[in-house]
């Protein structure tokens, strides 16, 4: 419904508030993925994706780039399963 309206009908603390509404969701969406485990358990020892992603992140803090923090990512996360 909120899509299908024009940002002018919104005052501007309505706007402010909407802003955060992306940063609220992506944890949410990204936690489960890398911190539990088909079951649904929680696995923080022996974890290769928790390793991958803290490096992204500081990848993500330096270059401030989205390509280099998701190839650094990925590639980390293959050569820790694969190694």
């Amino acid at each position: 419904m909120i899509a299908i309206l024009k940002k002018e009908m919104f005052n501007d603390r309505i706007r402010e508030v909407l802003s955060y509404v992306p940063s609220a969701i992506f944890p949410a969406i990204i936690f489960p993925a890398i911190f539990l485990d088909n079951v649904g358990e929680f696995h923080f020892e022996n974890n290769p994706k928790i390793l991958a992603s803290i490096i992204a992140v500081i990848v993500g803090m330096l270059s401030n780039n989205i390509l280099a923090t998701i190839i650094t990512g990925l590639a980390v996360y293959w050569f820790l399963i694969f190694i």
